[in-house]
């Protein structure tokens, strides 16, 4: 199992309204980076999209632990297996720390390719979720 860390950003909102937010895919998706994502769909607790180079990716809400963390698996058809954990650390009222974790079952050749890319959506997505206005 491979393992990739967000580094850890900080939101000006509580834990618990940024994870009401994010714990439903249909607000998620204002999250996403458009840029790096394509044919983003929602379903509530899970989605698709497509991400270049690693291809069509699923997602699924498997638990919740509100307001500190929610955990999805990889759903469908998707170039690898994996689990996203995304980990909410209220600090003060209005401040709390997010970090962002894959981590993916990847044979050498697909680790080789998709490393850097997953590295830097794991990047681009957390600093997404620390400066939207939720």
């Amino acid at each position: 199992m491979t393992t990739f860390e967000s580094n850890i950003k900080k939101a000006a909102y509580s834990a618990e309204t940024m994870f009401n937010f994010l714990a439903d895919f249909d607000h998620f998706g204002e999250v996403i980076p458009k840029d790096k994502i394509n044919n983003w769909q929602s379903f509530g607790d899970s989605c698709r999209f497509s991400i270049d180079p690693v291809g069509e990716v699923g997602l699924r809400i498997v638990e919740k632990e509100t307001p500190k963390v929610i955990k999805f698996t990889a759903e469908g058809k998707t170039p690898f297996n994996f689990f996203l954990w995304i980990q909410l650390k209220e600090l003060q009222a209005d401040e709390t720390a997010v970090k962002l974790t894959i981590k993916a079952e990847m044979n050498p050749m697909i680790k080789m390719m998709a490393s850097k890319p997953v590295k830097k959506f794991l990047e681009v997505l957390s600093e997404a979720i620390a400066n939207h206005k939720y």
